[in-house]
């Protein structure tokens, strides 16, 4: 019943149009804080939510009668693929309820209304929710499909292990919920920008075949699963073009022909400078690149890499000859909920086949 009060609500819901960004913007940063950029910016909302080369977001606002937003539901589109068919989906994310008005509904309100809308052209919703909104995920309908597990390696072991020491003991594990004393990571971290990698026609020269390649290698080894087609489009917007995040490029080079890319950046874990490798981009069976590639992620100057690679790629394989070890108890909840029946169980973590840039940041 969108577009109208229901019932006895004080509340009209609507979709979310343009002139609504800036209520929605400190709507979002009051409720959710910075982001994964630490500020809630009209450039990181466009490139989310409107640049997205799967399709600009759906959205809907509750507005009270004086035209105040007080609650807001955004949907990310996304695209897999499964055995040559694409699967439309998308990512519940960016949902905020004022404070004045929580416990009234409204998240459920928005989020079943927001699913009847965007059935006609979606199969399926997913995301990662954090443990206090993962409950009412579960009330309407969500499963869990598992824990996404998340491959550490030292850099420097003596930093890491001191500030993982410092973690477990402030009983902030992830870093993010307390303010630390920490080295800047852009400062710390000597490779290019990803804004750089594609605005220089040399280094990027054979970058699109280079990622067909790569994209037809992950379709052989991923054919019976949901995995995100790589494009080179789709690379430079998740990358190239994301504001505020500062995606670095590690490349690698062989007679002048480039052979292997890695997108990854430089982020605070508390005490600990992480580089977070993305995305790595090899030929199948190319496994020497793939090694070439991690030994260059080891100069970043980081304190330590954490990352998700395709199970069975060549660079997943070259991890764990580099030392890359997934820690017991850890890794992102992955929750999904279908809108029309599946040929596989999307609650099944084996059903996926995903990296960490398919779900980190957003």
């Amino acid at each position: 019943m969108s577009g109208q009060e229901r019932g006895n609500s004080p509340f009209t819901v609507r979709e979310l149009g343009k002139h609504d960004e800036p209520r929605v913007l400190d709507l979002l940063g009051a409720a959710l804080s910075g982001g994964p950029t630490g500020e809630r910016t009209s450039e990181f909302f466009r490139w989310k939510h409107r640049d997205n080369p799967f399709g600009a977001s759906p959205g809907l606002v509750a507005e009270r009668a004086d035209g105040r937003v007080m609650a807001v539901r955004l949907f990310l589109r996304w695209e897999f693929v499964f055995g040559g068919e694409v699967i439309r989906a998308v990512r519940a994310v960016d949902t905020a309820t004022h404070p004045d008005v929580q416990g009234r509904g409204l998240f459920r309100r928005l989020t079943t209304d927001l699913l009847e809308r965007i059935e006609a052209d979606t199969s399926l919703v997913f995301n990662t929710p954090n443990g206090n909104s993962l409950p009412g995920y579960l009330k309407m309908g969500w499963q869990e499909v598992g824990k996404v597990p998340i491959a550490l390696h030292p850099i420097r072991p003596l930093a890491f292990a001191r500030g993982l020491k410092e973690l477990r003991a402030s009983g902030d594990p992830t870093g993010t919920s307390q303010s630390w004393n920490s080295d800047d990571p852009a400062a710390r971290c000597r490779f290019p920008t990803a804004r750089q990698f594609f605005s220089d026609p040399r280094a990027a020269v054979g970058f699109d075949e280079l990622v067909a390649e790569a994209d037809a290698g992950d379709a052989a080894i991923g054919h019976d699963k949901l995995r995100t087609a790589l494009t080179g489009d789709f690379l430079r917007w998740r990358y190239g073009e994301a504001p505020g995040l500062d995606y670095r490029v590690v490349a690698s080079y062989k007679n002048g022909e480039l052979t292997g890319v890695v997108f990854g950046r430089p982020r605070l874990r508390g005490p600990l400078v992480e580089f977070t490798l993305s995305q790595m981009v090899v030929r199948p069976g190319d496994r020497d690149t793939a090694r070439k590639l991690f030994s260059g992620v080891a100069m970043s100057g980081c304190d330590h890499v954490a990352t998700h690679l395709a199970r069975g790629s060549e660079a997943a394989r070259a991890a764990r000859y580099a030392g890359y070890a997934t820690p017991p108890r850890t890794g992102m909840l992955l929750v999904a909920r279908p809108v029309h029946p599946h040929p596989i169980d999307v609650h099944d973590l084996r059903s996926w086949q995903l990296s960490l840039g398919d779900l980190e940041v957003f």
